[in-house]
């Protein structure tokens, strides 16, 4: 597990990359560590703006170079909303790093969790946007294989945090999600439909007997760390079986939740 110091020595290397990057004109924490110091499982996330002329993609792609040549990070997952790119890394010690980049004249606050740490917002609108009415309720995934291990990954990570707060619901969530991401990848691998759970019943017997641990059995943190462990485990096997390149180093980095 990492510690409050190496996330912090996190955050002053990206930012420092910012700031030798000349494409990058503006940046901001959001999420928790935004509005206060955040606890002990807190993620880092922050954004930045890019110069109007310079596909986000590209900054994206070379800050990615970056951290995995230099930093050891593994590409768990990329989302899109509107202008902005979100991409998501899981480094040693399993401390999670999300990053977006958003074009400079659309780089605006996108709730009240924004902490402006250097140059502009946007003009022309207030620095806290209100929130908007209708969301999503579930983050939509593709169905390629590590898009789908990429995800369960970081609802894993969640899960534990949630359970660690004392958010037994919310951790309840997110130990499905993991398990539901390792059963979507077995589908895919046995030829099945590995949407809306239309393939599950129809997997192999042996295939299934793995996942009988993997649900939660009461609303209590001694049995969501249980099924958290076996969902972990089926993640990592099936991405392992999907022969994901990273599959081997990020089980590693989870053994902890196993």
């Amino acid at each position: 597990m990492f510690t409050i110091e190496q996330r912090e020595a996190l955050r002053d290397r990206l930012l420092r990359l910012a700031e030798e990057d000349e494409r990058v004109v503006a940046g901001a924490a959001v999420g928790s560590l935004a509005v206060d110091e955040g606890d002990r499982f807190s993620d880092l996330d922050l954004t930045f703006g890019i110069v109007d002329q310079v596909p986000v993609s590209d900054v994206l792609n070379d800050w990615r170079s970056t951290l995995v040549d230099e930093l050891d990070a593994v590409h768990l997952a990329d989302l899109e909303r509107g202008p902005t790119i979100y991409r998501v890394f899981l480094l040693p010690d399993e401390l999670q790093c999300d990053l977006s980049m958003t074009p400079a004249a659309q780089f605006r606050p996108a709730g009240p969790r924004f902490r402006l740490l250097f140059g502009e917002t946007a003009a022309g609108e207030p620095r806290v946007a209100t929130p908007a009415a209708v969301g999503d309720l579930f983050i939509s995934t593709p169905v390629v294989a590590g898009d789908i291990f990429g995800w369960g990954v970081i609802y894993a990570l969640h899960a534990r945090a949630c359970i660690e707060r004392g958010r037994v619901w919310q951790a309840e969530h997110y130990v499905g999600a993991v398990r539901d991401h390792a059963l979507a990848l077995a589908c895919l691998g046995q030829g099945l439909p590995a949407v809306q759970a239309r393939g599950y019943d129809d997997l192999s017997g042996e295939t299934l007997a793995r996942y009988e641990y993997a649900h939660v059995g009461a609303a209590d943190p001694a049995a969501l760390r249980a099924a958290l462990a076996a969902s972990v485990v089926a993640l990592m096997r099936e991405g392992a079986g999907a022969h994901l390149p990273h599959a081997d180093t990020v089980a590693q980095r989870l053994a902890d939740l196993c």
